[in-house]
């Protein structure tokens, strides 16, 4: 009963403060409940993985599969496609990575041998014993990704980051915090990545789509209605992407000034 107190005063609060952003989010309602009823019934033929397609063309899964001894390496065994798709692009170059949530640190090597030499790792971990896996190639800072100011410390102490793996308390709280305090120090072309994000109507997920929303922002230039000039999130973020258990945010290279729909050719059928 508390909790359900909690989020109707949550809501109340949010209507209070974002009145027109909260109809707008009302009138969504009914379209996510069609989505997740589609979703729940949707049947489909996917063909099954193949023999030919191996595993290890995927180093990180070949990686992780040869690792039977050592530190404690535990992931959800789809998420290597997923990683090595997003984070291929940095492989053999200068890379600065961040990872919250070390634990048994096994994964603090398997990065560094899937970016290679030039990469050093950065771990967070809430548990002091942790600093026990600092060596040259990995810094450790101990601190609760929930307490901003741990965050303005860290953005300090490290100039800026390539890529982000947030693998620490999941919690849709400390995702947020974490997301908003550190987007804005992933350097242009970085890759966001946040991990167990369990469950049907996941707080982070919807916090998540919210980011989506703001994507799709449009405003037609005067006197134009095929140049829309972009918001500074959309010069900024690239896409953004599900996966079952898994959010990515990649960032742009260069920046976006304006989203535009030019039209080519010469003919055109009358009623368009």
């Amino acid at each position: 009963m508390k909790r359900t107190l909690n989020i109707f005063c949550q809501i109340l609060l949010a209507m209070a403060k974002h009145p027109r952003l909260f109809a707008k989010a009302m009138a969504a309602v009914p379209s996510m409940g069609a989505a997740y009823a589609f979703s729940r019934a949707y049947r489909d033929s996917v063909p099954e993985a193949s023999s030919s397609v191996s595993e290890s063309k995927n180093p990180l899964m070949e990686y992780f599969q040869n690792h039977q001894k050592g530190p404690g390496l535990w992931k959800w065994e789809h998420y290597f496609e997923i990683y090595h798709r997003h984070l291929s692009k940095f492989v053999g170059r200068k890379v600065d990575v961040l990872e919250i949530g070390i634990y048994s640190g096994g994964s603090l090597e398997m990065w560094r041998n899937y970016f290679g030499e030039k990469c050093h790792i950065y771990g967070v971990d809430i548990q002091g014993a942790c600093k026990t896996y600092e060596n040259d190639h990995v810094s450790v800072f101990i601190g609760d990704q929930a307490d901003k100011a741990f965050w303005s410390t860290f953005r300090k102490s490290v100039p800026g980051i390539d890529v982000l793996i947030d693998d620490g308390g999941h919690t849709p709280e400390q995702q947020q915090i974490t997301l908003e305090e550190m987007l804005r120090h992933l350097r242009p072309g970085g890759v966001y990545i946040c991990e167990d994000v369990h469950g049907v109507f996941n707080r982070f997920a919807a916090y998540a789509t919210g980011l989506v929303s703001e994507l799709n922002s449009i405003a037609f230039a005067p006197g134009s209605v095929y140049q829309s000039k972009a918001t500074q999130y959309q010069s900024a973020i690239h896409s953004i992407h599900f996966y079952p258990y898994l959010v990515v945010i990649e960032k742009r290279l260069v920046s976006l000034p304006v989203l535009s729909a030019p039209k080519h050719g010469t003919e055109w059928q009358p009623f368009l």
